[in-house]
């Protein structure tokens, strides 16, 4: 909200300016680029809002995205069979996806490189878990 407010009122101030030197049209398109920020404010507070829980059993590997409204069944596969990819490039974790027999499902994705890293490593290491029954 301080931020939207900031770029509002120096968007008002340069209105001001350009409708002193008689550009009418700049307060229009000022107010257009308000908008989009305001817009890109709501769609990145609306992503974060989104959830994705990846369960480890010893019988299955289940991973579910959650939004506030609804609940959705993305991924499951046997434990067994299940495998964790990393793709890695430049030395940087650029994805994390469960293999199984030609198909993937991505996870993590909005976690940083490091984030990744850190997660396939714990995945890997609850997937072993699960196998070989230590909980």
């Amino acid at each position: 909200m301080i931020l939207i407010s900031a770029i509002t009122a120096l968007n008002c101030v340069s209105a001001l300016v350009f409708m002193s030197m008689g550009a009418t049209l700049v307060p229009i398109f000022l107010a257009l680029d308000v908008g989009a920020i305001a817009l890109a404010f709501l769609v990145s507070f609306h992503a974060a809002k989104q959830v994705e829980r990846v369960q480890v059993t010893a019988h299955e590997v289940r991973v579910l995205r959650q939004t506030p409204q609804a609940q959705a069944l993305v991924w499951t596969s046997p434990t067994a069979f299940t495998r964790v990819d990393v793709e890695v490039e430049d030395d940087r974790t650029v994805g994390v996806r469960l293999r199984l027999s030609g198909k993937f499902a991505q996870v993590a994705a909005a976690l940083s490189p490091g984030e990744q890293a850190d997660f396939a490593r714990a995945l890997e290491t609850a997937i072993w878990k699960a196998r070989s029954g230590r909980f």
